[in-house]
């Protein structure tokens, strides 16, 4: 009896992830495509079943579905991937009944992503002076390994005519906008003007503040890198300030940007082990490899719906 309680314990955790796969459809029919759904909403007894339901009903294949239902809240999240016949399952009657559910649970969140359907997440580039993670975004866009249309790339540091980032932005057709900035004029107003039309931002080592009031006219979500592990060493150069303490872990943060420096939600860390054979040299190289990883995922796993937010400072990154 005691083992099989403890079986279901571990069933029963507040994580859970698990497959599901119907029949109707066979894998191999080209004709399939892949949908994304995630699902935010009270919680309560048959939701599962209910998301499950309409996907199968359409005779379309669930692949993988993940779940979290925090301890002792009454909230669930939910992240779904499967596999459907768009003749059989049009866009506009997916929508509508995905729409329907989100009604009967009383959801906060319910988004369907079609890849290849849907157009991709367009955004703009902020970067100040170092090119390493702008870079790195631009390389893996190019590469196709991104899921993003770049905008625009703005900068309060002018890049000279045949520098690496200008000749790539000129080639690809990418437009640079170089925005000094001073403490009398932070050009916010322009950056906005700029940046109509995205679905979100990515901070690239921009080192300058973003004020409470462009937070609240551009209205999205911005996305910054930062090269430290919060809630530890915010502010400048935390890669000193981690060499000046001793530590023996390093990382980067990707995080939200709110009107609280350096203390939005969380989406990504990773981290590096040091030691005392480091320079402040090998700090920062180091600092920068884990900086470009840490915003490549993060922003691959945004546009993946995998980001939702938690209890307004926390997100469930399944």
């Amino acid at each position: 009896m005691a083992f099989r309680r403890s079986a279901l314990s571990n069933f029963l955790q507040t994580t859970r992830a698990f497959r599901y796969s119907t029949i109707p459809l066979s894998p191999n029919s080209p004709s399939l495509i892949h949908g994304i759904h995630v699902f935010h909403c009270p919680d309560e007894v048959g939701i599962v079943a209910k998301l499950s339901e309409c996907i199968a009903q359409h005779g379309a294949n669930i692949h993988y579905v993940d779940v979290f239902v925090p301890e002792k809240k009454q909230v669930f999240y939910s992240r779904s991937e499967f596999v459907f016949d768009p003749v059989r399952w049009p866009h506009d009657v997916m929508l509508n009944d995905f729409m329907n559910i989100g009604k009967l649970f009383n959801a906060k969140r319910s988004v369907v992503r079609i890849p290849d359907l849907d157009p991709k997440y367009k955004i703009a580039l902020l970067a100040s002076k170092q090119d390493h993670c702008l870079v790195d975004v631009l390389h893996d866009w190019q590469d196709g390994r991104l899921p993003v249309d770049i905008s625009c790339v703005i900068s309060n540091h002018d890049r000279a005519p045949n520098t690496h980032v200008i000749n790539f932005l000129k080639r690809h057709g990418i437009p640079y906008y170089f925005l000094p900035t001073d403490q009398g004029n932070t050009r916010e107003k322009e950056i906005l003007d700029l940046v109509k039309g995205t679905d979100f931002l990515v901070l690239a080592r921009y080192m300058q503040v973003l004020s409470a009031g462009f937070l609240e006219s551009y209205g999205k979500d911005i996305i910054n890198i930062h090269h430290g592990l919060l809630p530890s060493f915010k502010g400048s150069n935390p890669a000193k300030q981690a060499y000046s303490a001793g530590v023996k872990l390093i990382g980067a943060t990707t995080h939200f940007v709110t009107p609280e420096l350096d203390a939005g939600p969380i989406i990504e860390q990773m981290v590096e082990r040091v030691s005392h054979k480091d320079s402040l040299q090998s700090f920062v190289q180091k600092s920068q490899s884990l900086e470009k990883q840490c915003l490549r995922r993060a922003i691959q796993s945004y546009c993946e719906l995998r980001v939702l937010p938690y209890e307004g400072k926390k997100t469930v990154v399944f």
